[in-house]
């Protein structure tokens, strides 16, 4: 035989926790509503910018500082090296020389501008092999 005792879900809430259930109810459709329009928002914004980017394909030019020779010539200079120095190494960055030296056995990281042709900085390298 079936249990004849009615559900506690099926029964009618009080006037008081109807009241407490509809505001949290209204509560939260307007916190939803925000929370859309405000991913609207966002989406609106990120597809204009994406439209708004999408003009002519052009690709910037590489900036540089170092002077461009004419066709048909190159850059030349002098770099003033301490009496015996060895080149252990070099790497270039933008207009930035570096060049790892050897002089009588202490090793030395000498950075140079080559816009402005100048050494504009020395590192010595101390307990360096």
């Amino acid at each position: 035989m079936a249990d004849s005792k009615p559900d506690p879900a099926d029964e009618q809430l009080d006037p008081a926790a109807e009241r407490v259930r509809r505001k949290l109810v209204r509560f939260m459709a307007i916190n939803l509503g925000i929370l859309f329009l405000a991913l609207m928002a966002v989406v609106a914004a990120l597809v204009y910018r994406a439209f708004l980017s999408s003009g002519p394909d052009e690709t910037p030019a590489m900036i540089t500082e170092i002077p461009t020779p004419p066709p048909g010539s190159m850059l030349t200079g002098e770099i003033a090296l301490p009496d015996g120095a060895r080149v252990v190494s070099h790497a270039l960055s933008g207009n930035r020389l570096t060049i790892d030296i050897e002089v009588s056995g202490e090793r030395s990281i000498l950075v140079y501008d080559i816009a402005e042709g100048r050494i504009i900085g020395r590192f010595t390298l101390s307990g360096a092999r």
